[in-house]
């Protein structure tokens, strides 16, 4: 069986058209086990991706090595904020009305041991552009790269196939973007809109190149997975960076919160994280999530 085999499908998966985040906590005194093999029997890793957080591992008496809390980056010149949850559900789908059937099935399948404390509904715009009109993902690596980079290998045994996750969502105040002049929209993000080409003049600020991923040292490849979100007249993205331990993810959000060389990358400008959170995804057997390694 293949690395791609023991992933669940939707992290490689291209985004899909529609998208629902569910932040769930764990009810004081609850024992999640039964809840979670529920959740595992239904739950495919293509239409429905599953995040565990780190109390919630430690609370089924179980340790994944390399997941941790994320409790921001020390020496950051600007708010990280830290929002971790037990549990996240990401729902992908066609038709945005099938994603709302489906969480209300899965609050009523979690809500014994489970509140869900958060949805957020999220959507591929534009061929996947994030709300700037700027396309999202360009370095994202392809192919045996994305697995060797999103996946953790053979070698890890019972926790091939398997993921971590860092999910932030970025409220974009559109109009402080909007009140730049064209010029300026393009060298904070570092690309020309219309060509996404790099701009060789962009400042040190610009976000392409503090998050450059060939330029760290060891280089820092994540595969994002970002959706842009909308309520009301305000958006943003879901950044979702799935890797093979939380290094990389962390090596670019050092640099771009200036903890490295005090430059703070451009995107703070005009916008801001509002959550932050770390998450393991279970690898897949027989299309369904595979939680022996919780010892469910």
């Amino acid at each position: 069986m293949s690395l791609a085999d023991l992933a669940q499908p939707g992290i490689l998966d291209p985004i899909p058209a529609h998208g629902r985040y569910l932040s769930c906590q764990q009810r004081v005194g609850a024992d999640p086990r039964t809840v979670l093999q529920r959740l595992a029997s239904q739950a495919d890793g293509k239409a429905t991706v599953v995040g565990l957080g780190a109390s919630l591992v430690r609370e089924l008496g179980a340790q994944i090595p390399g997941l941790k809390t994320f409790t921001g980056i020390e020496g950051a010149r600007i708010k990280l904020p830290a929002t971790p949850t037990d549990l996240l559900v990401w729902l992908r789908g066609t038709d945005r009305g099938d994603l709302l059937i489906r969480s209300r099935h899965l609050q009523t399948l979690l809500a014994p041991e489970f509140d869900v404390a958060d949805i957020t509904d999220a959507f591929n715009h534009d061929h996947g552009k994030d709300l700037t009109g700027y396309e999202d993902g360009t370095e994202n690596p392809q192919g045996d790269d994305a697995l060797t980079v999103a996946l953790l290998p053979e070698s890890a045994g019972a926790l091939a196939g398997s993921s971590f996750v860092a999910v932030q969502r970025w409220c974009h105040h559109m109009s402080r973007f909007e009140a730049m002049p064209r010029h300026q929209q393009d060298h904070t993000i570092g690309r020309e809109r219309e060509s996404n080409e790099e701009l060789d003049d962009a400042p040190a600020s610009a976000h392409v190149k503090r998050t450059a991923q060939e330029s760290f040292d060891p280089e820092a490849f994540v595969l994002r997975r970002s959706m842009p979100w909308a309520e009301g007249n305000e958006g943003g993205l879901v950044f979702a960076a799935f890797g093979h331990s939380f290094d990389a993810f962390e090596a670019q959000l050092r640099r771009m919160s200036g903890a490295e060389d005090g430059i703070t990358d451009a995107l703070f400008t005009f916008s801001e994280p509002q959550t932050g959170a770390y998450f393991w995804c279970p690898p897949v057997q027989g299309g369904l999530l595979d939680l022996r390694a919780l010892g469910l």
